[in-house]
């Protein structure tokens, strides 16, 4: 029996190719795909912050604001407001339903398709939000935002990993994250500065900014090639061997080239894709699928990043300093996102999300006591001295590395790259889908949280980060250097996922048994 989390290294195989300059400025031309998503995060915290956009839309949360600076209502909860959440919220709600549609787009007609889409549609309501007049029209924005990042999220991850050399999947398919990373600190930036802009227009500035990433992603992906697993999917076949030579900057592809063939053979007898995700050899599939996602925003990251510079502000921060502190979390989640992508093929995807783990449960612990000790239940704080506030910046910093070397990139790596190509875009669906749906959750229930179970909410996440480290170190096995069409092997080596997987469902060829594949 192999080590506990199961170190099985695949079938040994080693495709010749390398880390040529086309696929590394591919890569990082297809990574920007996640500017969208970040550059949303990070913005949707800074303008509900913004008294004149408050004023404007959501008049009830800044007279709460103005109750709670004399002392007339608990700090926790001026922010609670279920209008608030769902403007906030509305767009996960959306991302969740693309992401479904995504999946045919994808599988039928490419990875291209499915980012431009995603472009076209955040920029549709990038436009909308940017000249909102009214809450609906924020809403129907967000709504738009949402399709865009449903199609976005589906379809770059999918398109890193095949794109990678395997020996270097887990650096280049973290550059979708560390994309992420920089829109949140862009968002942060220009939040900062366009909140003192005299008129109190600048959150106009805010949301329509969001037309960039927008115009990035949707002309970035007119001018990349598409995957040769996608050619193939598609019978192009001559084009894909071709392609794949460029990438691999190799003429000897005939291997890699075969196995992706008999891949996408496989994956064609497949009538039902869906339907299959629910055989017994893909439970571990679909099992990482869901719970991932799921553990990666009950982390407590979102209530960070969406909410920082309210988060700061209901601990007491200035409006000024509770944007600045959002700007050094941001910086911070950008440097370490790159020691992810330093790190993740040479220590390996198991360590990192292990001690992620234990940084952040560390971090949440001494965060819920600074803020327990200063502001008690009732939420009056009275002055806070400067070192509260740089020891609170601090460990939540701290908390935010963790974050983002660990379960923010991981979250999307290793789900995207254990997929076999016959149930790929199905179940990138069922991650995106299940990412998106707690993502919605917790957006939509923070502020209500906060209100009530005040420092608390930090315990709470802290227990899930305790949950989901024990499920990595007994259930995930390594993925390192193992390439892509192999990984179902894997499978068969692990202590717990080897009663699901028979020693003939996943063949040496990359594909899937022949004769069980039709449903």
């Amino acid at each position: 029996m192999p080590a506990v989390g199961g170190m099985d290294r695949g079938t040994g195989k080693a495709y010749p190719g390398n880390l040529t300059p086309y696929v590394t400025v591919t890569c990082i031309v297809a990574a920007m795909g996640g500017l969208i998503f970040g550059y949303d995060i990070g913005i949707s915290g800074g303008v509900t912050s913004m008294k004149p956009f408050l004023r404007k839309f959501f008049p009830s949360v800044a007279r709460k604001q103005d109750e709670a600076a004399n002392n007339m209502i608990n700090e926790y909860c001026q922010y609670d407001s279920e209008t608030l959440t769902l403007f906030t919220s509305s767009l996960y709600l959306a991302a969740l339903l693309s992401s479904l549609v995504a999946s045919t787009v994808t599988r039928k007609f490419g990875r291209k398709l499915s980012m431009l889409f995603g472009g076209l549609l955040f920029l549709a309501g990038a436009l909308i939000n940017g000249f909102a007049k009214a809450v609906w029209m924020l809403i129907l924005g967000r709504i738009l935002l949402g399709f865009g990042i449903g199609f976005a999220n589906q379809s770059v991850p999918l398109y890193l990993s095949e794109m990678a050399p395997y020996r270097y999947r887990g650096a280049l398919n973290i550059g979708f994250q560390l994309s992420i990373t920089v829109g949140i600190l862009i968002a942060n930036v220009l939040n900062y500065y366009f909140a003192k802009i005299k008129g109190g227009w600048g959150w106009r500035l805010s949301l329509g900014g969001a037309m960039v990433p927008a115009l990035i992603i949707s002309v970035g992906s007119l001018v990349l090639p598409d995957t040769p697993n996608s050619m193939i999917e598609r019978g192009q076949h001559d084009e894909a061997r071709s392609k794949l030579q460029r990438i691999r900057g190799v003429d000897d592809v005939h291997e890699e080239f075969n196995d992706l063939v008999a891949a996408s053979e496989a994956s064609k007898l497949v009538e039902h894709p869906w339907r299959n995700l629910l055989q017994k050899k893909y439970r571990p599939h679909l099992t990482v699928a869901i719970l991932i996602p799921f553990f990666q925003q009950l982390t407590g990251i979102n209530v960070i990043m969406f909410y920082a510079p309210v988060l700061f502000n209901t601990i007491g921060f200035g409006a000024q300093a509770a944007l600045m502190s959002a700007v050094i979390t941001g910086g911070v989640n950008v440097a370490a996102t790159l020691v992810s992508i330093y790190g993740v093929d040479k220590w390996g995807r198991r360590f990192l999300f292990l001690e992620g783990g234990v940084q952040m449960l560390i971090c949440q612990a001494v965060v819920a006591a600074c803020i327990g000790a200063k502001f008690g239940i009732d939420g009056s704080p009275g002055d806070l001295p400067r070192w509260y506030a740089i020891v609170v910046v601090l460990f939540i910093c701290i908390y935010v590395a963790g974050f983002a070397w660990s379960w923010g990139p991981l979250g999307w790596l290793v789900p995207s790259e254990i997929f076999p190509l016959e149930i790929r875009s199905a179940a990138q669906s069922i991650n995106v889908s299940v990412n998106m749906l707690f993502t919605f959750a917790v957006a939509q229930v923070f502020l209500n949280m906060l209100c009530h179970l005040k420092f608390g909410l930090f315990l709470f996440f802290a227990f899930f980060v305790v949950v989901m480290s024990i499920f990595i170190y007994f259930f995930i096995p390594e993925t390192k250097g193992i390439p892509i069409e192999e990984m179902g092997q894997v499978w068969k080596n692990h202590w717990y996922w080897s009663r699901y997987v028979g020693e003939h469902d996943f063949v040496p060829n990359g594909g899937v048994e022949m004769g069980k594949a039709k449903v």
